[in-house]
């Protein structure tokens, strides 16, 4: 049996359901709100996490001041620390004005930390400053800032395996899980969907001005024993789709079926996605890291004509014989030709490209200089690439072949 206060609040900020997990996370909610402890939301994509913090920050004595929604997956890596912290003026390309950031504009309120396992390693560091201390710097700044916020913080991710890949800090972890609520998925709140469904379909009845769509006894249970990997998010669209595509408002089990995908795992379609995304980032940079290489390569072919040509031309054989064993490393064996007194090459049965393969192999030992000369190189690109499109970072990325996100990380990574 639900309390007064919780129907009170279900009514204040649109809750369905009446599920036990879900009356529980929302219990924990209303008691850690009148403190300053910093809270963590996990849960599944679509399950509703983002309630939690503004039940949170209504029912504590921040409720006056400002309340800020941050999205950490949304902001490219180059720029949150920028969002975050703020920036002073000329700390970096494009940084025209001075900027306040999030933590300081919220100052006496609630910041809500979305997907803050995707944060960035150097973030994760300054945030966890801020927890400890309230402190933080500006970028471009060296100057420290008090600020005095309730940090509420969401994922959707396994926290225990990404601190075992290293992707985030276990001492941010505990100081950010000081209580953790759980809002459960759909698929354990299979007694609520029947009422979450007579509400998104009188709420698109009247958006589209439509009698509200209905379901079977049959469509219902098959409703209740869908995985649902969406959750709430994936039934809402679901519902919608339906009563605009539909002309019968009585909709039957066979016809459900052709809007629910079978066979998908409960997870957040959000995984897939990151890897494509990864992926896709790793090859822009692969054929960036290509274009550089030939780019050297041509360069040192070049050299090789010209060498050539001077050690052809030279008739002190004695400097020849000096220098024979780095000749024939170069340019390969040497026959003598005693009626020009110069020598030639062999024919080599390989191709340029193999040879190339092999000199890299053989060079092992030298490739803390030739990464450094690749990075030099790289720098090189990016610094004439910004110049030529007068500091405009999508046009640099789409000249260079690699995505925004990968330009500002490497931006940062060289200090340009």
């Amino acid at each position: 049996m639900e309390s007064v206060f919780i129907q009170k609040i279900k009514q204040k900020f649109g809750i369905i359901g009446y599920d036990y997990t879900l009356h529980r996370a929302l219990e924990k909610a209303i008691q850690v709100a009148p403190t300053d402890i910093s809270v963590l939301v996990l849960g599944e994509s679509g399950v509703g996490k983002e309630f939690i913090p503004k039940i949170i920050h209504q029912y504590s004595c921040r409720k006056h001041h400002t309340y800020i929604a941050v999205n950490c997956g949304a902001i490219p890596e180059g720029t949150i620390d920028s969002e975050l912290f703020g920036h002073e003026k000329g700390s970096f390309t494009g940084a025209t004005n001075m900027r306040k950031g999030y933590f300081e504009g919220a100052y006496g309120g609630t910041i809500f930390l979305d997907e803050v396992g995707e944060l960035p390693l150097t973030t994760q560091v300054r945030l966890l400053r801020i927890l400890e201390s309230g402190e933080f710097i500006k970028v471009g700044s060296s100057k420290i800032q008090k600020t005095n916020v309730r940090i509420v913080a969401a994922t959707n991710l396994n926290m225990t395996e990404s601190i075992q890949k290293g992707k985030f800090r276990e001492d941010l972890y505990y100081r950010l899980n000081t209580v953790q609520i759980n809002v459960p998925p759909l698929r354990f709140r299979k007694n609520d969907i029947k009422f979450l469904f007579k509400k998104f379909s009188n709420d698109f009845a009247e958006k589209y001005h439509m009698p509200p769509i209905t379901f079977t006894e049959e469509s219902l249970k098959y409703l209740e024993n869908y995985s649902w990997p969406g959750n709430i998010r994936q039934l809402k669209n679901l519902i919608e789709q339906i009563s605009v595509m539909e002309t019968k408002r009585e909709i039957s089990v066979e016809k459900l079926k052709e809007y629910t995908p079978e066979n998908i795992p409960s997870i957040s379609f959000s995984n897939h996605n990151k890897v494509v995304e990864t992926t896709s980032i790793h090859n822009r940079e692969r054929d960036l890291f290509y274009k550089i290489l030939f780019d050297m390569k041509k360069n040192l072919n070049d050299l090789k004509d010209i060498t050539f040509q001077l050690i052809k031309n030279n008739s002190n054989t004695r400097f020849i014989e000096k220098n024979q064993h780095l000749i024939e490393k170069v340019f390969g064996k040497m026959i003598h030709n005693r009626s020009n007194s110069i020598f030639q090459l062999e024919d080599s049965s390989k191709s340029e490209e193999d040879s190339d393969y092999e000199e890299i192999e053989e060079d092992s030992s030298k490739n803390e200089l030739s990464s450094f000369s690749l990075q030099k190189k790289e720098i090189e690109f990016i610094q004439k690439a910004l110049k030529k499109n007068n500091g405009k970072k999508r046009k640099t990325a789409k000249e260079l072949g690699i995505s925004e996100r990968t330009l500002y990380r490497k931006i940062k990574q060289y200090g340009l």
